[in-house]
């Protein structure tokens, strides 16, 4: 197992100019992502790219990022596998989130996967529950989540997975159709660190 550890490669965090306004957030690298040192470049990032393209968005103009920079993962033989982060984890990574948060100032965050919206919307958010939903924010004026693309290459029946898919192009096209990036800069509040209890 790794995580901040030798055997983790490269720290993957987003890249952005000012014309990026879509923040999606992921969970963390993965093993391609670990050893290119940017994210969403493997299967899912793949799955990613064609959501983005359906729903009429250049990649190019959207800032890509995860919750944690590292890859964690368990070694079978020679395969790296991913093993899901902890807690204490995220909260080490989270300064640099709030930091890209903050950098970028976009109007829409989009996470991707139950560990990027209890991030940021809090542990009791269930994707399964609130997908799709418009959530008020602080972080962004609109804040949405939906399945992380890595659950579609989990499923095997061919047909659940187009009808999975489909589902989750139209949570990407909600962004499109709901609500339209501006061009100019929008106003918003900076994210602060939680306080510790």
């Amino acid at each position: 197992m790794s995580f901040f550890g030798e055997t983790r490669l490269k720290p993957s965090s987003g890249r952005a100019h000012r014309a990026q306004r879509l923040f999606s957030l992921g969970e963390q690298p993965g093993n391609e992502e670990d050893l290119a040192g940017r994210p969403f470049v493997g299967p899912a990032g793949r799955i990613l790219n064609d959501a983005l393209d359906k729903a009429g968005l250049d990649r190019s103009k959207v800032y890509v990022t995860n919750v944690v920079k590292h890859f964690k993962f368990i070694r079978r033989g020679k395969r790296r596998i991913h093993d899901k982060p902890r807690s204490s984890e995220i909260n080490t990574c989270r300064p640099w989130l709030d930091a890209e948060i903050d950098r970028l100032r976009a109007e829409i965050i989009v996470c991707l996967g139950a560990t990027s919206a209890q991030t940021l919307l809090g542990k009791d958010f269930r994707v399964s529950v609130q997908r799709g939903e418009w959530i008020e924010s602080d972080l962004a004026p609109k804040v949405i989540a939906t399945v992380h693309p890595s659950s579609l290459l989990r499923i095997d029946d061919e047909e659940k997975r187009h009808q999975e898919t489909a589902k989750f192009i139209e949570d990407i096209k909600k962004r499109q159709n709901n609500c339209p990036i501006k061009d100019e800069t929008s106003a918003r509040v900076s994210t602060r660190m939680p306080k510790k209890s």
